[in-house]
């Protein structure tokens, strides 16, 4: 059975953060040659620019968008400007109550927090947005994993680790081997060509699926 994805995007969003779960995503429909319908989102039907400076059309706009099975936030450098638009906020908490799963990457999850969805839920974030989400005493940050479940609403650390979290929920609606085959098709096998010793790079050794 076919789903629908939808992906917020908006000025200023990175792009890693939406192109690589929609890259997750798409493997999956190129392997079972089915078509889940993948789309993004945004304010208006203007190209959008990304954090890095491309030109993104959307597919659809708020008004027009079909409401998503799947919904995905991305993040980006700084979250204010989307906590601060109304109408955005109005769509994903539409958009987060008709979904099966609710997701967010990076700075994201600052997006659900504000809409609603996040509300008293154990999340994630990019680590220089953690500490600003405890302080509104509103979450339980979770630190020192790549992404975090809690329920149906699933939050992951920053940029990258957004791959991480898509591969998860594809194992979760299509079964882990199907997964296991999307992560070999990407020949996602994380070695950095540099270890850190810092907590941002602890962030990649751990999951916590909380509320399961």
């Amino acid at each position: 059975m076919s789903v629908k994805i939808a992906f917020l995007i908006y000025n200023g969003v990175a792009e890693l953060d939406f192109v690589g779960p929609r890259g997750v995503f798409f493997a999956s429909n190129w392997l079972r040659k089915e078509q889940d319908h993948l789309y993004l989102v945004a304010s208006s039907m203007e190209p959008i620019t990304t954090l890095e400076g491309m030109k993104v059309p959307p597919d659809y706009d708020f008004e027009r968008a079909p409401l998503p099975d799947i919904l995905v936030v991305p993040g980006s450098a700084d979250p204010a400007p989307q906590l601060g638009h109304p109408e955005l906020l109005a769509w994903v908490q539409k958009a987060s109550r008709h979904c099966t799963w609710t997701t967010s990457v990076c700075t994201g999850a600052a997006i659900l927090l504000a809409a609603g969805p996040a509300k008293g839920r154990r999340i994630t974030s990019h680590w220089m947005m953690r500490d600003a989400l405890r302080a509104q005493n509103e979450v339980t940050v979770i630190d020192n994993v790549r992404y975090v479940a809690d329920g149906h609403l699933v939050t992951s650390a920053g940029v990258s680790a957004g791959i991480d979290m898509a591969l998860w929920v594809v194992g979760q609606i299509r079964g882990p081997e199907h997964a296991r085959e999307v992560q070999h098709a990407l020949e996602y096998y994380p070695e950095p060509p540099y270890q850190l010793e810092s907590e941002a790079s602890q962030s990649r050794t751990t999951t916590l699926e909380a509320g399961r």
